[in-house]
């Protein structure tokens, strides 16, 4: 598969991450069984296409995958949370800071240093990032500090499970590995949901309908899409791209929600696309068996 191709598929995989926060604000549900019923659904869908190949998957890997997961449901967790305590635009930005940890970690990790060009459009995106949040961002309330808090720790955890995954990944298929992460997710979430809020089910077919496709759109096509790049690029450019979600969330809320775009909005938006541009530039794809 050409590079360019896989870079398409990364942003495919964005726009796909971003409806989550908007199904969970659709959704009744209190956040932890959202983010429970996210992942359970998921794994119904995976089944029939991995039940023969978690098989093959050897003893080590699966340990990885597993422990992978409950970085991954500490993450739903918090960033669920955190749309609760703090508005959309907060919660989109502190969560998309992925590249705080992944950076530093990849280097120490997988000696994988960020060239100049990538910091340099790392830094775009960040400016693109606040100049296109700047007129929604809310920072009056002690309680948004909290809700913006438990999102940038959201991003942590999201930056802790691509990494963890990012070398297995090279020898098991992007369904297997989100079915056996999720596998891992569950335990975590049902204890969280259980004991914060009780288990609740979908009261309706409205609800289920919108939880379904929280685990089609964000779940399936978001995490499993940028989990299989994660086969063709480096955890640094997977990471800048991510940065872009708030431009996806913006164009989602002006057509669902009314929300307008204003000239500076529109402007961060393509400081954002530039600094991702410049962050791939002389960035090759590392080999992949997939």
């Amino acid at each position: 598969m050409k590079f360019n191709i896989t870079i398409l598929l990364a942003f495919l995989a964005v726009m796909c991450l971003a409806t989550g926060g908007i199904f969970v604000k659709l959704s009744s549900l209190p956040p932890i069984n959202t983010a429970l019923f996210r992942i359970l659904f998921s794994l119904i869908f995976l089944l029939p296409f991995v039940y023969k190949k978690i098989k093959t998957v050897d003893k080590k890997s699966w340990i990885i995958i597993l422990f992978s997961g409950v970085f991954l449901a500490i993450d739903l967790i918090l960033w669920n949370t955190s749309f609760h305590l703090t508005s959309v635009a907060n919660a989109n930005l502190f969560v998309n800071l992925v590249p705080f940890t992944t950076i530093p970690l990849s280097y120490f990790l997988f000696k994988e240093k960020p060239s100049k060009n990538f910091l340099l459009g790392l830094g775009i995106s960040i400016l693109g990032i606040l100049l296109l949040m700047s007129g929604k961002l809310s920072i009056s309330s002690s309680g948004n500090y909290k809700g913006d808090f438990l999102a940038f720790l959201a991003s942590v955890f999201y930056g802790l499970f691509l990494l963890s995954v990012y070398k297995v990944r090279l020898k098991i298929d992007a369904a297997t590995l989100m079915f056996i992460s999720g596998l891992g997710s569950i335990p975590v979430l049902l204890i969280a949901a259980q004991t914060t809020e009780t288990i609740i089910f979908p009261p309706n077919v409205k609800e289920l309908s919108i939880l379904i496709g929280l685990a089609l759109f964000s779940q399936l096509l978001g995490q499993g899409l940028l989990s299989y790049c994660l086969g063709k690029i480096s955890i640094l450019l997977s990471s800048v791209i991510i940065l872009s979600q708030p431009v996806f969330a913006a164009v989602y809320a002006y057509f669902i929600f009314g929300e307008t775009l204003s000239l500076k909005e529109i402007l961060g938006i393509i400081i954002i696309l530039a600094g991702v541009y410049y962050a791939k530039k002389e960035k090759k794809a590392p080999a992949s068996s997939k």
